[in-house]
């Protein structure tokens, strides 16, 4: 559905004669459209395609103005199209030299015969491809399209656009190069092979929006069986981010981290990352509920306490962590006076925070901070840089104590756009690795 005041771009070819584009323009203003920006896309001999940036006030009014538009004698719209969708036109991303080929000699270096030198020092010692190859700045990004977003299983054709978002993200906050792989499987065995067979092309494995529960087993296998780092980043992304937030809004509430009683509710792919992170960081006490027993069993199995319902956790305890993606499941009656609140599901939180804290919470806040993206560039340049063949729980907690350490006063996490912050969490995690030999 349309908002108020949404930007539309309308793809307009006008035929070339003087005054049509004006007879456009004052179509649009007809019906209530005002015009943005404009963008001449191709100029013919009969006619010339435009770029028409809109700004309607509701749906009705995009429709009239499209209409309008239409109704211009010789004026053809070809597409209505948005920012949105315009910055995936031809995808994200794509593959780039880093060396200009511009003569015989070039050729020489780069191709045939000189390649020939650089292949037999690898055939002699194959740790030498970190070095002479792409290999050790490369990050395959896996999925199989179960749990896309908010979206659920849609495949991985249409998880493309994320796979190449996380791409462009590896490639601006730590310079690596991110390359979606696509799997028309979700069975563990096939996947796990597949992984096995073209791990060598690269430096680390991502997991991503593999869903809940054969993530699990994938991402155990493969980090067992692979001498690279493998990361499910809906998972421990997810947590690394998790326990940034959750250290802040203890020290804003004044709650000691290590002695709360923390509650999650929502024991899928992310809720049970979070508690084992908790759990790893050193909190104590932490309990989860989930109305599947399966997801129930799997955090018993990690050493996690359960509870039987919702209302007995939000009595207990004194933080509460939500990731159900079930709008409005906490109610304001259940909050506990002084509790601290994350209800981190997008786009609607379990609660609002100015609603947790009217009810009494000390801290609220939803997840529209908490965003991966502070973590998982960060932790890959990190265990890139370390050479490191594994990421552990060492080196999560650094990065997540880097993020805190970045956080201003007043703010639950650092600004994601921040390149300072990238360098810290990648500076944390390889002086871990390092100090502990991964």
């Amino acid at each position: 559905m349309i908002e108020k005041q949404t930007i539309r771009t309308l793809i307009v070819e006008i035929p070339s004669a003087p005054g049509n584009f004006a007879k456009v323009a004052t179509a649009i203003g007809d019906a209530d459209g005002d015009i943005g920006d404009i963008k001449t896309i191709k100029i013919g001999t009969l006619s010339t395609v435009r770029d028409i940036t809109v700004v309607c006030e509701t749906e009705d009014d995009l429709k009239q103005v499209v209409e309008s538009v239409r109704a211009v004698d010789g004026v053809e719209v070809h597409a209505v199209t948005d920012d949105v969708l315009k910055a995936h036109e031809g995808g994200k991303i794509h593959m780039k030299s880093k060396r200009d080929v511009r003569s015989l000699s070039d050729l020489r270096r780069v191709y045939t015969p000189g390649v020939a030198n650089v292949c037999k020092e690898i055939q002699k010692d194959p740790e030498q491809a970190r070095y002479f190859t792409s290999i050790g700045n490369s990050v395959a990004i896996v999925t199989d399209g179960t749990a896309i977003l908010g979206l659920g299983n849609i495949g991985p054709v249409a998880g493309m656009p994320v796979m190449e978002g996380k791409a462009v993200l590896f490639d601006q906050f730590a310079g690596i190069s991110g390359v979606p792989i696509l799997l028309d499987t979700s069975d563990p065995d096939a996947v796990v092979e597949t992984v096995k067979h073209i791990h060598q092309s690269y430096g680390a494995i991502l997991l991503e929006d593999i869903g809940s529960p054969h993530c699990f087993e994938i991402e155990e296998r493969l980090k067992k069986e692979l001498p690279i780092p493998v990361m499910h980043d809906d998972q421990h992304g997810t947590a690394v981010v998790t326990l940034a937030s959750f250290l802040t809004a203890c020290k804003a509430a004044g709650i000691d981290p290590a002695e709360a009683d923390v509650g999650q509710i929502g024991l899928g792919a992310a809720g049970i990352a979070i508690c084992r992170m908790l759990m790893e960081y050193g909190v104590k006490d932490v309990f989860g509920v989930d109305l599947n027993e399966e997801a129930v069993k799997r955090l018993q199995g990690y050493g996690g306490k359960t509870l039987d319902s919702l209302d007995e956790l939000m009595d207990r305890c004194d933080i509460v962590i939500a990731t159900t993606g079930v709008s409005g499941l906490i109610k304001p009656e259940m909050v506990k006076k002084g509790q601290v609140i994350l209800a981190l599901s997008n786009p609607h939180p379990e609660i609002r925070p100015e609603d947790a804290l009217e009810a009494g919470a000390a801290f609220a806040a939803d997840g529209r901070l908490v965003n991966n993206v502070l973590g998982f560039p960060g932790i890959f340049r990190g265990a890139l840089n370390a050479r490191a063949n594994a990421i552990t729980y060492d080196m999560l907690i650094a990065a997540a104590e880097a993020i805190v350490a970045h956080t201003k006063k007043g703010d639950l996490v650092p600004h994601a756009l921040d390149p300072a912050v990238h360098q810290a969490v990648a500076e944390a995690v390889e002086r871990v690795a390092a100090r502990n030999h991964v």
